[in-house]
């Protein structure tokens, strides 16, 4: 439902300010103005797209995951849409997320959202580490097992 009201409101908005923007300084400077924003929208992004892109590799040399790089880049994507997209408020918004600190602190809240959790394996429902099934309890046989699904089959290498 949110997302229904964002692409009606958005839209709405838009058209309000371009109407009010177009009876001021009138249509051709108005639509003049829209694709200046587009065309400077765009050098900007290719710019901030390639810093970033060159951080992401910076870090995978180092045996990181480029998280936050990643994070920044699906914003950067989100800022050239809305840049592309005609209207001052997109553009506005799409301006916004070309600022390094601005888009590191939106990616930093978008990573916080998305983390994922991760469980550790061998802790027991009560936090406690080890217990029965942990890898550093002696096995003492087939008796000892979980019951787990157990797979079997053949291949074969075909070269």
């Amino acid at each position: 439902m949110p997302l229904l009201i964002i692409f009606i409101l958005v839209p709405m908005a838009e058209l309000a300010v371009l109407i009010k923007v177009g009876s001021a300084i009138g249509v051709l400077w108005t639509l003049a103005l829209i694709f200046l924003t587009a065309i400077i929208g765009v050098h900007l992004l290719r710019q901030q797209g390639l810093a970033t892109l060159m951080k992401a590799n910076e870090r995978m040399q180092q045996g990181a995951l480029p998280a936050q790089e990643l994070a920044e880049g699906f914003l950067l994507a989100l800022a050239g849409a809305l840049l592309l997209t005609p209207g001052f408020l997109t553009d506005a918004f799409g301006f916004s997320l070309l600022m390094p600190g601005v888009r590191g602190t939106m990616a930093q809240s978008i990573m916080k959202r998305f983390k994922p959790q991760v469980m550790n394996p061998f802790e027991q429902p009560g936090g406690q580490q080890g217990g029965q099934g942990s890898p550093f309890q002696q096995r003492t046989g087939s008796d000892d097992r979980r019951g787990g699904d157990v797979i079997e089959g053949d291949y074969k290498r075909e070269d």
